[in-house]
């Protein structure tokens, strides 16, 4: 185990004060269960929207508390860098959640899960026979899922981001293997529904927010893995997406690209923005390449015969900084 980060006089004196006062202190508890907004934060703690906004600004300028926007709306994270935010974890660890206070919180924060998960059913359920007709148009999912995890066993993650992350599944998939999951997308309401699925599965140390695929506000080297899961279709540039996903790779680091493999339903760009119809092998292998990457795997997931199902493709791609160089594995299931 790590020793602790340490801090100088003055951000450690800051740190404590910003903790050191009862709602602020039920607020790191708070966080340290589920990002909330300013909002959420007032229907449980029931104080007022400037007084909670108050104690968030100086949480935040203590490095204890992490601001990050989704539109109109700003949610709010216990701190995940920085000496500041390893003493917040340290400080929540010693809470006893039995307390009446804090047992409180938690019920109320229980109410506000359920209501956050109710909003994303609703949403579900509007656009079920939408995704349903998507889904059944290729291999079966469980397929896919077990070549993603027979593709990402290949090597050790503790941190996965998850690009386009949709409805969350990605995280709930590997959210039991890893130490931090990060999913970003720019649908408000797929986030809604990625966020209640997290809580539900209890993902704690997963979380996702808006963010754009292009521009990822991410320092270089932050993640051992990503993927991008049916995502590149949609855009117009994937391989300026995938040279901005191997930036925030560390040496060594796999990313996982899982699309389309080349069809002719036209009926999907038409009604539902596939930019592209599929991609060849050689068309996603260039774009890592070109990104740095060394292409380890391309597997491709062919429908059973007779069937008029789309095959899906994976590809994997390795940062060479600190690897060994390996073969090209390719092959159709």
């Amino acid at each position: 185990m790590s020793a602790p980060a340490q801090l100088r006089f003055e951000p450690l004196n800051s740190a404590l004060k910003a903790a050191g006062e009862a709602t602020r202190l039920r607020i790191l508890a708070l966080l340290a269960e589920a990002e909330l907004t300013v909002s959420e934060l007032t229907a449980i703690l029931r104080q007022s929207q400037p007084r909670i906004s108050r104690h968030l600004r100086l949480l935040m300028q203590a490095g204890l508390v992490d601001r990050f926007r989704e539109g109109a709306w700003a949610f709010f994270r216990l701190g995940e860098r920085g000496g500041a935010a390893e003493l917040a974890r340290i400080l929540i660890a010693r809470l006893d959640v039995t307390d009446d206070t804090i047992a409180r919180d938690r019920e109320r924060l229980a109410a506000v899960r359920t209501q956050r998960a109710a909003s994303a059913q609703n949403y579900f359920r509007l656009h079920a026979a939408e995704w349903d007709r998507i889904r059944n148009l290729h291999v079966a999912e469980e397929a896919v899922e077990e070549a993603i995890n027979a593709a990402m066993g290949q090597a050790p993650m503790r941190t996965l981001l998850d690009l386009g992350t949709g409805t969350g599944r990605m995280l709930e998939l590997f959210g039991p293997i890893i130490d931090r999951g990060l999913g970003l997308d720019l649908s408000l309401d797929m986030l809604a529904f990625a966020r209640a699925r997290l809580d539900r599965a209890g993902l704690r140390h997963c979380s996702v927010r808006q963010g754009d695929i292009y521009d990822l506000a991410l320092a270089n080297d932050a993640f051992d893995a990503v993927i991008i899961h049916q995502v590149l279709h949609f855009l117009d540039d994937g391989a300026r997406a995938i040279r901005e996903a191997a930036r925030v790779l560390r040496p060594a680091g796999s990313l996982l690209v899982v699309d389309f493999a080349p069809h002719q339903l036209e009926f999907l760009r038409d009604e539902h923005a596939h930019r592209r119809l599929g991609f060849a092998e050689e068309t996603v292998s260039e774009w890592m390449q070109a990104a740095g990457l060394q292409v380890a795997l391309h597997r491709k997931l062919a429908p059973p015969e007779a069937s008029d199902r789309i095959a899906v493709s994976l590809w994997l791609g390795r940062d060479q900084r600190l690897s060994i160089a390996q073969p090209v594995m390719s092959q159709v299931a």
